[in-house]
């Protein structure tokens, strides 16, 4: 006969029912407003438009020649159609978590989830679950209009192991997004480092750029920026401009390593600043 939970401990299914119903509650609440997810499909597209437009005025025909000369690839639409769009996933990964965590100190219900048997961790998780969503589909129906749009072909490469790459790349980058949450949760604000972070995040990614042109000490910081190897995988899948490590298996290793320290690394922060804030400043000060 299985033993009873004890009291207060919540089970596996009452821990994965709580976290679902935060991802439900998220999606339901985003449905009504349509217009936000219109300019998330949009943004990606007019953010890639910029320096397309650019490098056509300042390259005329050659744009396409010099282009590829510098990244193994002529098909600079694509290329930067998939840094903005990948850069949506990243930027949404941020963004979400870290609101998440002001909104529940502004409101005063973060002081109720802790005097509840659902621990931060389960609902971070389900804001995590509704963020992929989102970000995926938006990413998605972002890249395929936007190469609708300037008239190249969505579907070229290898698809699965484009996805395979974003993928694998999720993991770490929601491991690093509770890392900021433990930031926001510090100092009691969102929205200044957050628009600060989500500069820093597209120069590191090489959003549209190769990062090998990137300067050492900064090439080196990228490297050990998960969503560097994500961006760069799911353009040599699709382009073919080259892995860092020269094979799609190697690159992919390196995220793999990312998927098993970065959500660990993340919940031990995480768990330790809030901690802290309970201890010695107190939780009602938001």
């Amino acid at each position: 006969m299985p033993r009873p939970p004890r009291a207060g401990r919540p089970t596996f299914g009452q821990t994965l029912s709580a976290a679902l119903a935060e991802t439900q509650l998220r999606l339901i609440n985003i449905t009504r407003y349509p217009g936000q997810m219109i300019m998330e499909v949009v943004i990606p597209i007019v953010f890639a438009a910029m320096p397309m437009f650019l490098g056509r005025a300042a390259g005329g025909d050659q744009a396409a020649v010099n282009f590829e000369a510098n990244t193994g690839t002529a098909n600079y639409v694509a290329y930067m159609l998939i840094g903005s769009s990948v850069f949506t996933i990243v930027s949404g990964a941020f963004w979400h978590v870290a609101y998440w965590i002001r909104f529940e100190q502004e409101t005063g219900t973060l002081e109720a989830v802790y005097l509840s048997p659902t621990s931060t961790f389960t609902l971070a998780s389900g804001v995590a679950l509704y963020s992929v969503i989102r970000g995926l589909v938006t990413a998605l129906i972002a890249y395929g209009l936007g190469c609708l749009i300037f008239q190249v072909n969505p579907l070229t490469g290898d698809l699965w192991l484009a996805l395979l790459f974003i993928l694998s790349g999720l993991v770490p980058l929601y491991g690093m997004a509770l890392i900021f949450g433990a930031v926001v949760l510090r100092v009691k604000e969102s929205s200044a480092i957050v628009n600060l972070m989500q500069w820093v995040v597209s120069f590191l990614m090489g959003m549209y750029f190769p990062v090998a042109t990137l300067p050492p000490f900064l090439r080196a910081i990228a490297f050990l920026f998960p969503p560097t190897w994500m961006t760069n995988g799911v353009r040599s899948a699709l382009l073919g401009v080259g892995y860092f490590f020269d094979a799609w298996y190697l690159d992919l290793s390196v995220l793999w390593v990312f998927m098993l320290f970065a959500p660990l690394f993340g919940f031990w922060v995480f768990n330790r600043v809030e901690r802290s804030v309970q201890r010695n400043e107190g939780i009602g000060q938001f």
